[in-house]
């Protein structure tokens, strides 16, 4: 790649939608963020179907004020963007972008979130009546909530890794073969600097308004086409010495296969699993990016688990033998696609159990790895790493000691993404971690892989000594804090609760209270998968498209409420993917993917929509520093990025600390390190009676690495030494010293007897003779005191305490301040101005009470 050669994303030139109504057309207006270039789109109402018109030019200001002064509306609405259309059985609907919020930025790209959303009829109401059933798709489709979860930017495309957007492009076109036609070569001669523009391809896979868009598409101007992901975006800092270092969390959940916890499990015929979500986390110092992409799904088989029966852990079944390993096979294939090899499977699946139930996964994982690989040379075939969690982490070993070793082998294996001004690296190959349902151990375990992998981010950015960070210190508390939230946001979309197993759980550094709220998010959990994941799942089928209701299905009583199951709409063309195909089964890697290997496929043949050449580096299509950020324009707190970074992490601060380095463990209170102790007697982290597939019912057996761990001594890391801690005064009720930096002790006596001095002075001063004490025998007798040592008395506007027997080595005499008449005048002006100001103004009695109370 020649370095004179430079690639910019296009920036959206619709940021600002206007609508504006009349009874027979909807006028759409967009313009930039400056308001210096508009379009405009015309939509008929009264047509049968969605008829839009576009201005093929652009207008200017002027043109805009015209036009809108030339008509009348019965009402406009101001937007940020357009979702798309939607048609159920009586018209379509436009769906509105209204609120937005910044979340994050990735140079300079800024992510918004959606904040709310509007839903505006496009056909004209006919005079007959609407049909029954419209208002019940509306409300379905309104159960999946754009106004939490949403994503989007307008320069940035949120669909694909860091690395890939990154990447140069090779191919112009959506239309163009990657496999038969010569990529393009970059190479300028002249040694001048050159600038291109382009438009990506986005991964459709991650672009949950896809189905939206689709009455759009070839009819409209391509920046009207707003795309949005579904999952967590979460952006916090590290502060190095005042050296701002900015870390983002960005999760895209699949819209292929997408569905509830217990409704969606396994994979389709295409190779899609259940609960698919790419997770990436990026480091960034200015000029310096790096990236790290780690995957979560569910086993990639043909299995589900029987929910007619009210049970918190329906049994799991293999549904249909898959001898060959197509399915899986499939999969896998798409992962070499996108991030190259080695594919490494982490599987947190239970593989020991008196009770046959995860097992049977693990087992079936297993031997499609094995047969898969005997058609993969050596240093491509997918690595399997097999490590029961649940059953280490109820025994004494230590789980985020054996999960960081399994981590520093991945990035061994994968490496990671990094790039500067001088040198750059890739990651080839992907992680997939999975559970049962990719919720508590699997959103661990990627803590554990993203622990790791900061270490190596910051050592590469310069800022680490060795590829290593201890718990406790703020840096790994940010991160645990961004992860404990992805976990959190993603438990709930497809599982119905927060998640119940947490991160400190497998450190064993949980509070008391976490197994009563463990219990709560496990009933909260079941309850969703009972009661509401039906209705759940049906929306998710509408809101993608993957089912469309029409009159005539209508009228045959076939809504989607009425089918039995939506096998076929998730297993489209099933009869085409049962024939017998021409390629082997053992070449269940294409030629081109495997020639490709280990660099990603994708990265290398990247593909855009159009290029174009820029003659300018300040032309408005590419210059983001002007698009976004106004020195001359007043902007709320919230729409500032750094006033809502790392708040989490400011909370936890201590109020008293030595040293200020992010990477240094910081001392709590040694109690949040122990074991949890509750009224049964049982520590929280060993609550194994919830619903979550954590734990089973059976006690599995133990091996010998567990029983060598019983039968050593605990590892001398900080989690384990605190956790076998007994629970002492001492630990309960640390000393000040240790916390706030001094010691409490006993006031002297010479402090005590000129403290009671001061105090005596209320009760000579007091004109009622001083507060009225209560009689006690056993109270300490201060005046009694005062009279064995003399007494107190006033002489010459000086306090004066007599001498008593013995001599006190303090100051007796204590001099009363005077007060000049200067002074006091000021005082009396200061205090006759209320009424002087009170006059002549109306206020509420209350406030007159009040001022005539100090009259």
């Amino acid at each position: 790649m020649d370095q004179n050669v430079r690639f910019q994303p296009l920036i959206s030139s619709i940021q600002k939608v206007a609508l504006f109504e009349t009874k027979a057309k909807l006028y759409l207006i967009g313009s930039n963020n400056k308001e210096t270039r508009f379009r405009v789109l015309e939509i008929d109402r009264r047509a049968p179907e969605l008829s839009i018109y576009e201005n093929p030019n652009e207008l200017e200001k002027g043109d805009i004020r015209k036009f809108v002064q030339s008509r009348t509306f019965t009402r406009s609405i101001s937007a940020y963007g357009v979702l798309g259309f939607v048609k159920f059985l009586e018209g379509y609907y436009l769906i509105l972008v209204t609120k937005r919020t910044r979340c994050a930025f990735i140079g300079k790209h800024i992510i918004y979130t959606i904040k709310d959303t509007a839903m505006i009829r496009v056909n004209e109401v006919s005079s007959k009546q609407m049909h029954p059933l419209e208002q019940r798709y509306v409300k379905m489709f309104n159960n999946v909530d754009l106004n939490s979860n949403f994503y989007f930017s307008y320069s940035y495309d949120l669909t694909h890794s860091l690395q890939y957007n990154l990447a140069t492009p090779k191919f112009v076109g959506t239309r163009c073969d990657i496999v038969r036609d010569e990529p393009l070569v970059w190479q300028n001669r002249t040694g001048e600097k050159t600038t291109y523009a382009f438009r990506g391809v986005s991964r459709e896979r991650f672009v949950w308004n896809a189905f939206l868009l689709k009455s759009m598409c070839d009819i409209v101007h391509k920046d009207w086409m707003l795309e949005i992901i579904h999952g967590f975006i979460s952006q916090s800092s590290i502060s190095i010495f005042g050296r701002q270092v900015y870390v983002c969390l960005i999760a895209r959940r699949s819209t292929r296969y997408a569905g509830t916890r217990f409704l969606k499990r396994g994979a389709n015929f295409h190779g899609d699993v259940a609960n698919e979500v790419e997770t990436e986390q990026i480091v960034l110092d200015g000029n310096r990016k790096c990236s790290f992409t780690q995957l979560r799904g569910s086993v990639p088989s043909h299995w589900s688990q029987d929910v007619s029966k009210m049970v918190p852990k329906p049994q799991i079944a293999i549904d249909l033998s898959d001898p060959y390993g197509e399915t899986a096979g499939k999969h896998y294939q798409r992962l070499m696609f996108h991030y190259g090899a080695p594919v490494i499977i982490l599987n947190l699946v239970k593989t020991r159990e008196k009770r046959r139930h995860e097992s049977l996964l693990s087992e079936e994982m297993q031997s499609t790895v094995c047969y898969l690989n005997q058609f993969l040379p050596p240093q491509q075939r997918i690595r399997y790493i097999d490590f029961d969690m649940a059953r280490k982490s109820r025994g004494t070993g230590n789980v985020m000691e054996k999960l960081a070793k399994i981590a520093e082998t991945v990035i061994q294996q994968t490496g990671l993404f990094y790039l500067d001004d001088e040198r750059s690296q890739k990651q080839t190959g992907i992680v997939r971690v999975n559970c049962v349902d990719c919720l508590d151990r699997t959103n661990t375990a990627q803590f554990a892989i993203g622990k790791c992998v900061l270490a190596h981010q910051l050592y590469d950015l310069g800022f680490l000594k060795e590829r290593k960070l201890e718990f406790e210190s703020d840096c790994i508390t940010m991160l645990e804090n961004l992860y404990e939230d992805h976990g959190d946001t993603l438990a709930l979309q497809y599982g119905g609760s927060q998640l119940v197993h947490r991160i400190k759980t497998y450190r064993k550094t949980a509070v008391w209270a976490s197994q009563g709220n463990d219990i709560m998010q496990t009933l909260s959990r079941y309850y969703s998968n009972t009661f509401s994941d039906t209705e759940k799942q049906h929306s998710i089928n509408l809101f993608l498209g993957y089912y469309t209701p029409s009159k005539a299905e209508v009228n045959k009583t076939l809504h989607i409420w009425d089918l039995e199951t939506d096998f076929y709409i998730h297993n489209a063309r099933f009869d085409e993917i049962t024939q017998i195909s021409s390629t082997p089964l053992t070449q269940w890697v294409s030629p081109f993917v495997m020639n490709g290997l280990p660099a990603a496929v994708s990265d290398e043949n990247r593909v855009v929509k159009e290029l174009i050449k820029i003659h300018s580096s300040d032309a408005e299509i590419i210059d983001y520093y002007s698009n976004f950020h106004y020195d001359y324009m007043l902007t709320s707190f919230e729409e500032h990025i750094d006033y809502q970074l790392s708040h989490l992490s400011r909370n936890l601060v201590p109020a008293f600390r030595s040293h200020f380095s992010p990477f240094e463990p910081i001392r709590r209170l040694e109690s949040a390190g122990l074991k949890n102790p509750s009224l049964t007697g049982q520590s929280s982290t060993g609550s194994t009676n919830s619903s979550s597939s954590d734990r089973s019912d059976d006690e599995s057996e133990s091996d010998e690495e567990d029983k060598s761990n019983r039968n050593t001594a605990p590892s001398s890391s900080n989690n384990s030494s605190r956790a076998e801690d007994p629970v002492t005064l001492s630990s309960m009720f640390p000393m000040t010293n240790d916390i706030y930096g001094f010691e409490i002790r006993m006031p002297k006596k010479a402090d005590m007897l000129k403290y009671e001095k001061y105090a005596e002075i209320n009760r000579i001063c007091s004109p009622f003779g001083g507060p009225a004490w209560p009689s006690s025998p056993h109270q300490y007798n201060r005046q009694a005191a005062m009279s064995e040592s003399g007494g107190l008395s006033i002489q010459n506007n000086e306090i004066i305490v007599a001498h008593g027997p013995t001599e006190l080595g303090v100051q007796n005499d204590v001099p009363i301040p005077t007060v000049s008449e200067e002074s006091i005048a000021i005082y009396e002006k200061y205090c006759r101005l209320k009424d002087s100001i009170m006059e002549g103004y109306r206020c509420d009695p209350k406030i007159l009470e009040y001022v005539s109370m100090f009259a």
